[in-house]
């Protein structure tokens, strides 16, 4: 699985670097995985879920649980 630096989610999702931090902070997008001292990247994978899931037109709260799912299958906390 491909790691996606913030340039590339940018391009992706058409998102301003501040709305993706915001709405990460907000639980409507997956916080960043660090992968160094000052280097953070989201999984594509994970990108691609959310993407879909506001394609598909789903509401604030689904999107915040497809985001709390991710992140709970990233600790390896998945039910």
């Amino acid at each position: 699985e491909r790691l996606l630096r913030a340039k590339a989610v940018i391009e992706r999702t058409g998102l301003a670097r501040s709305t993706i931090y915001l709405h990460a902070k907000q639980g409507l997008f997956p916080p960043p995985v660090k992968i160094g001292m000052n280097v953070a990247a989201w999984p594509e994978q994970e990108i691609r879920h959310v993407m879909e899931a506001r394609i598909a037109g789903k509401t604030e709260d689904e999107i915040r649980n497809i985001v709390a799912r991710i992140i709970r299958e990233r600790t390896g906390l998945a039910a």
